[in-house]
């Protein structure tokens, strides 16, 4: 059994100081993920100051119809990243060139299957959304050109994956950042100069994907030869493919269940009209900007956990538990503090200082869940550990009380009518809280019978 190719950006997490290399591995994943987030904040900021109001909610409608398909494909590869953290731990390259070769075609043929669906489905989605009717095509437009890019989106998730889950995430980021700046140059290019509308925003971003995924494609196969797919390693193993399905499969259940309930509360912002869907479309990007960091500190957790828990060190496991759940109980009071006392000046960078009811808005949103990301941080800190220790259906019930309780309370009290809107903001917090006591009278079971 061969041991894979260690270069100096890849990590071993099973030796060392816990704490300090949990950070220096999630610092890239955290930057990396921010960037991510510019591809939609700056169809957001250049379709806002250039184009209207009514663009500005179909980039905001469309941004979450997309995050949910994103996070089918998002969820299926970082199922795969815990067994490939898994199998590093084991000292396994044969495993995980097999697993390279399964996972690839299985999330490939996902990711077209989904793109040709959807793109064929589009005038019936947008209805079922309930997007007001002036805003139709806009986010139609917005839509079609952005779905073209989804393959290029999974080469990018799937590659990123992989090197993170063997110990590299610094290359993932270097690539995103190219897209980004790639991204913002297209962008001004498109729409302030062509003139080019919301279109040119959609084209603008899926060059940029495609970029950032054939390139790290490329450096993949390039610099890690040895874990590059040879004949011998393309066959179908039974045992591969049950636990990359089990991992990718509750992942991605997970992910999709998460984003399908944000997906139906923006059905029900949708119903308050065309200014609180373009407050929400701002202030939901800023939310999540805020605490994506902390979710990506999750994912390098899941990383830490999974390699751990191929090498059998049970101990590691539970110190690492402690020293990150400091880490992400500090992180997450900095960022609430910042978002509350800054959210009108993080709402004025989108939007113009005149729009008073759509900024006003927004910062009601921006201050009701950043008092409360400690409650997103312990979650997402669980999830990963569930999905590293291939209990991954256990994240799917969490996100299932998570969403579940949010939509309903979102039904409820904004049908009130003294609390109105404010009833959706508030019941997204109350379903993180009901979500981490599950997760953590759970995570004090298998922790003291050692059940993983």
């Amino acid at each position: 059994m061969s041991h894979a190719k260690k270069t100096a950006l890849q990590q071993d997490l099973t030796t060392g100081k816990i704490t300090s290399k949990l950070w220096l591995f999630a610092l890239p994943l955290m930057v990396g993920n921010v960037m991510q987030q510019f591809y939609n904040l700056v169809d957001t900021w250049v379709v806002g100051r250039y184009i209207g109001a009514d663009a500005l909610a179909a980039v905001g409608s469309a941004y979450a119809f997309m995050t949910f398909l994103i996070s089918v494909i998002i969820g299926l590869c970082l199922g795969c990243s815990a067994f490939f953290s898994i199998a590093i731990g084991q000292k396994n390259d044969e495993r995980i060139r097999n697993g390279i070769f399964l996972s690839f075609v299985m999330i490939g043929v996902v990711s077209l299957l989904l793109t040709v669906v959807v793109m064929g489905l589009l005038p019936e989605i947008i209805r079922l959304l309930q997007v007001p009717e002036e805003v139709q095509k806009d986010m139609y437009i917005y839509l079609f050109y952005v779905m073209i890019g989804l393959p290029g989106t999974f080469l990018y998730n799937y590659f990123a994956n992989v090197l993170r889950g063997i110990g590299n995430s610094f290359v993932p980021l270097i690539f995103l950042g190219i897209a980004v700046l790639l991204n913002v140059g297209l962008d001004v290019a498109f729409v302030v100069g062509l003139g080019l509308g919301i279109k040119g925003a959609a084209i603008a971003t899926t060059i940029a994907q495609y970029g950032s995924g054939i390139g790290l494609m490329i450096y993949s196969f390039m610099e890690y030869e040895n874990l590059r797919p040879q004949k011998q390693d393309c066959i179908w193993k039974r045992e591969t493919i049950v636990q990359i399905m089990s991992l990718s499969g509750y992942t991605c259940l997970q992910q999709s269940v998460m984003n399908f309930g944000i997906l139906m509360v923006q059905g029900i912002v949708n119903g308050f009209g065309t200014t609180v869907m373009a407050a929400f479309a701002v202030a939901v990007k800023i939310d999540s900007i805020a605490y994506m960091p902390v979710q990506d500190f999750g994912n390098a957790f899941s990383t830490f956990v999974a390699q751990n828990y191929g090498a059998q060190k049970r101990e590691r496991i539970q110190q690492g538990i402690r020293k990150a759940s400091v880490s992400v109980m500090i992180f997450c009071i900095c960022i609430s503090i910042i978002v509350f006392g800054f959210a009108e000046n993080f709402m004025e960078i989108f939007i113009a200082t005149d729009q008073t009811k759509i900024i006003a808005v927004g910062v009601q949103y921006l201050r009701i869940e950043g008092a409360c990301y400690i409650g997103i941080g312990l979650l997402f800190m669980l999830y990963g550990y569930y999905r590293a220790v291939n209990i991954p259906q256990m994240s799917l019930v969490l996100t299932i009380i998570s969403l579940g309780s949010r939509v309903v309370l979102s039904l409820i009290l904004s049908k009130i009518s003294w609390i109105g809107v404010v009833g959706i903001w508030i019941s997204i917090p109350i379903g993180w809280a009901l979500a981490d006591i599950v997760g953590l009278l759970m995570l004090r079971r298998t922790v003291r019978t050692k059940s993983y």
